[in-house]
């Protein structure tokens, strides 16, 4: 991917994005509409994965086929929202590798700290996609690609389902290098950095939690 912002059109994932942004869209609705959005949006960040190769037999006769190359890409959840837009990425791509980064919010500051991190070895040798519903801030994801890097990782994306100018230049300016894939780029933060129009808090809607 060349560009560092793609916005993902396609009418179904809008049509979907749109149902989970209404207040009224109950607990177990969010949950099935974020795992196909999911789905879908996992189209749109897995186009460039290396291809080689390999001899099979079909019903008719022999034939090189095409076969995905290197090692398993890593899907890494930034914890707790991120497992929800995973879900539906790992129904399309079993085979991936997981990893998790725990971070959350200081709500005085709006600086993330981190708790808890395990991910998935020979970072260096995947493509990696960090998935987060919300890029508000940047300053969580910026934190997350930090902390992917330091482990090796080197072929990077970044996923979500909504994204603010804020969250994008952030991001730009402290990771140039990695794409980042949306559903929707909304209008900005207000002032408790939750992103307007937004849906509210993911991890929330997710959970049924408040």
């Amino acid at each position: 991917m060349t560009q560092h912002l793609t916005v993902v059109t396609h009418p179904l994932v809008q049509h979907k994005l749109t149902l989970m942004r209404k207040k009224d869209t109950s607990t177990a609705s969010f949950r099935r509409l974020l795992r196909e959005i999911s789905l879908l949006l996992a189209y749109e960040v897995t186009r460039e994965p290396e291809l080689t190769t390999t001899e099979i037999e079909t019903p008719m006769c022999p034939m090189q086929a095409p076969i995905l190359e290197g090692k398993k890409l890593a899907l890494i959840s930034i914890l707790r929202a991120g497992n929800g837009l995973m879900d539906g990425i790992l129904e399309l791509i079993p085979a991936a590798r997981v990893g998790f980064v725990g971070l959350y919010r200081d709500p005085a500051t709006l600086k993330p700290v981190q708790y808890y991190r395990k991910v998935p070895s020979q970072l260096d040798a995947r493509m990696t996609i960090a998935v987060d519903p919300m890029l508000a801030t940047g300053n969580s994801s910026v934190a997350a690609i930090d902390l992917l890097k330091r482990e090796g990782a080197r072929n990077i994306r970044f996923l979500c389902l909504l994204a603010t100018p804020e969250g994008v230049a952030r991001m730009k300016d402290a990771h140039p290098d990695v794409p980042i894939i949306t559903a929707s780029l909304d209008q900005g933060l207000d002032d408790h950095g939750y992103i307007i129009p937004g849906l509210g808090d993911a991890g929330d809607c997710m959970f049924g939690t408040k």
